[in-house]
């Protein structure tokens, strides 16, 4: 049987999840559609999804129309959980955008449809609400070709709009049908103008297969009206999952617990085939599979190429990463990327009894979802977690409290900045020497290194002149280090050169077993590196970068002077407005911090017509005074409390 993954997208409140409901309806997969409103949809599952009435987590479902077995991806449409979105499209062949008929098309709607042109996904078009009060049609199918992409085709009519008698006839005009595909086609042009005979479908089919024409139905998931012709369109038209048996190659979109903690990895498989019990590699190493489920079909001996499957046994598997057979010679890095988390909350438990079991949970759920960053605060007794947006708080805690019974507070959101170094800086401690009571020798030098480039480690001195472990002692304790420069925030690319060592040979005293006093440690360099790189770090100076974000505003025309004066007192830097004569473009930098700001802002500057797209672009200096971030490492900036606490501890 053939094989299609399927994804839904769409704005938040489009319909997408009522779409899926429907769609399960149609194939007999379940006897009543369910309702957002009342939280008994299949797909939502968290609590806060079924409360909330928005998708989180995507889901997988399987279904069929005819002979096709469709395993749908019903994805996130909220904008903190693109990257939700970003990782299921990597495992799609085609997709449905969903467009609510009333709304039409909004921020997120053109950021979808970007991000599915950028990766060249086949995608179809659902106008949805056809109908609700205010439903469009010639308006809508206008904002889809200015504001998403003019190669479109109208694949019916939409009759009795706004009202529950709304109905979708799937009558494509030939007339438009010609004009789009031969926009597309110099020699399907070519056949028409020599009076050839041409077959329209199967040029149809060609070009929704390169996504290169959109196909759009209008309907109600609600009503059914129109769900017919989309089934058919999604039977027709998009591609089918490629069932090539080459070298074993699959990508983990998704990850989670089972019901005795196990970890369960979703794996679309690209190439070749997977069997229980075959040992497969991975981003963080190998292991063997010991139970297989093929999404759609249940408990399995073997998954092919183009299915969807949950792989058991896999103990240290990512979120993003490759697998393949363990003698391919390809490595499988992971090729996930997302972009930085630019905020951070303290996150805290509500009972002092809970407090080692949030730890353990949060490492779970940062296991589960590559967005979720932890830092610890040992000190204060304080975790940080990492955020994209304020709704992922919310989520957290839904998530703590249903599946760990765990309450838990948040601090004010802050954001997060990272450290660069301006120059180069060195130092050396010998042993015995300099008030070092540590029985250890470092020296180290720090150079800048390039944007993105990461934290390198190399020796000036011989690699045999002490033992490795101790070698490996500083290499690790440098890159800890780090993650807290002169000002407390992590310095994420330098280059670091070991210039000095020197230790003390493993010695006691006579007929007396191993004396630490008298001879050198891997503690002795875990713990002298820190005073040794931070001194570096001084005499090389950094400064701090702030996050930026691109953002892109659409505004109308007579509020864009009222605009540029709010984005100039938060802080942004717009380039030359695109102007014309209704809507107007705004592009430029901002802030991170002051997204959310703007976000507030813009209905009153804009009569609620402003629309607002931003992403992370990358880091730039900061202006006026330097935020600090409280240390969570006994300052080694501070060296008599530093050695305080080593001392008191060891």
């Amino acid at each position: 049987m053939e094989v299609l993954n399927l994804g839904i997208l769409a704005h938040v409140d489009a319909g997408k999840t009522s779409l899926t409901e429907r769609l399960l309806h149609t194939a007999g997969v379940i006897d009543e559609v369910g309702s957002v409103d009342d939280g008994n949809t299949q797909t939502d599952s968290l609590a806060l999804e079924r409360r909330r009435g928005i998708t989180i987590k995507s889901a997988v479902v399987s279904f069929a129309i005819g002979d096709l077995t469709v395993n749908l991806i019903d994805t996130p449409g909220h904008p903190d959980f693109i990257a939700e979105v970003e990782r299921a499209l990597s495992v799609l062949d085609g997709a449905v955008l969903v467009i609510s008929a009333v709304e039409g098309v909004q921020a997120q709607t053109r950021v979808l449809m970007r991000t599915l042109q950028r990766l060249h996904i086949p995608t179809l078009i659902f106008v949805n609400k056809l109908d609700r009060p205010g439903a469009q049609y010639d308006g809508v199918l206008h904002q889809i070709a200015t504001k998403l992409t003019p190669a479109i085709v109208p694949m019916g009519e939409a009759i009795h709009l706004g009202t529950p008698e709304a109905t979708f006839k799937p009558i494509v005009q030939e007339d438009t049908l010609l004009e789009v595909l031969t926009r597309n086609d110099d020699n399907l042009l070519q056949r028409y103008v020599d009076n050839e005979p041409l077959s329209l479908h199967d040029a149809l089919e060609t070009q929704t297969h390169q996504a290169r024409v959109h196909p759009v139905y209008f309907g109600s998931a609600i009503t059914g009206a129109g769900t017919e012709a989309l089934s058919d369109g999604i039977r027709e038209l998009l591609p089918r999952a490629s069932t090539t048996d080459g070298p074993l190659d699959g990508t983990v979109f998704k990850v989670e617990r089972g019901p005795a903690g196990e970890k369960i990895a979703f794996v679309r498989l690209l190439d070749g085939t997977a069997h229980v019990r075959d040992r497969i590699r991975f981003g963080a190493g190998d292991a063997k599979i010991t139970a297989l489920h093929v999404i759609g079909e249940g408990p399995s001996n073997a998954v092919h190429a183009g299915r969807i499957g949950k792989f058991w046994g896999l103990a240290d598997v990512q979120i993003g990463d490759r697998i393949a057979a363990t003698d391919d010679p390809e490595p499988r890095a992971r090729t996930a990327y997302f972009a930085p988390p630019t905020l951070e909350t303290v996150i805290s438990a509500r009972k002092p009894s809970d407090k080692g079991n949030l730890r353990v949970a949060l490492t779970q759920l940062a296991e589960q979802d590559p967005l979720i960053n932890l830092r610890q605060d040992d000190l204060r007794q304080e975790t940080y977690v990492s955020l994209y947006g304020e709704v992922q708080k919310e989520v957290i805690e839904t998530t703590l409290a249903t599946e760990f019974g765990i309450e838990v507070d948040f601090r004010e959101t802050t954001t997060i900045c990272v450290e660069r170094l301006v120059g180069a800086g060195a130092a050396v401690e010998f042993k015995k020497k300099d008030l070092n009571p540590f029985l250890a020798t470092i020296g180290l030098r720090v150079e800048p290194a390039p944007v993105n480039a990461g934290v390198s480690f190399v020796l000036e001195v011989e690699l045999g002149s002490m033992p490795y472990a101790f070698i490996k002692a500083v290499e690790e304790t440098v890159r800890e280090t780090l993650h807290q420069g002169v000002h407390g925030w992590q310095i994420p690319d330098a280059h670091v050169v070991m210039t000095h060592s020197g230790y003390s040979a493993r010695q006691s005293h006579a007929h007396a077993v191993f004396d630490k006093s008298m001879s050198s440690t891997a503690g002795d360099f875990r713990n002298l590196t820190p005073l040794v790189l931070m001194t570096a770090l001084q005499q090389a100076g950094t400064t701090v970068h702030e996050p930026m974000h691109h953002f892109q505003l659409e505004i109308p025309t007579d509020t864009t002077r009222a605009v540029l004066a709010a984005l100039a007192r938060l802080r942004a830097i717009p380039q030359v407005p695109a102007l014309a004569a209704e809507t107007s473009t705004l592009e430029g930098e901002i802030p991170a911090a002051a997204v959310y700001e703007l976000e507030q802002q813009l209905p009153a500057l804009t009569r609620g017509e402003g629309v607002l797209e931003s992403a992370f672009e990358r880091y730039q200096p900061v202006t006026g005074p330097i935020p600090e971030r409280p240390r969570t490492d006994h300052d080694p900036l501070n060296r008599r409390e530093y050695l305080l606490h080593i001392q008191r501890r060891v």
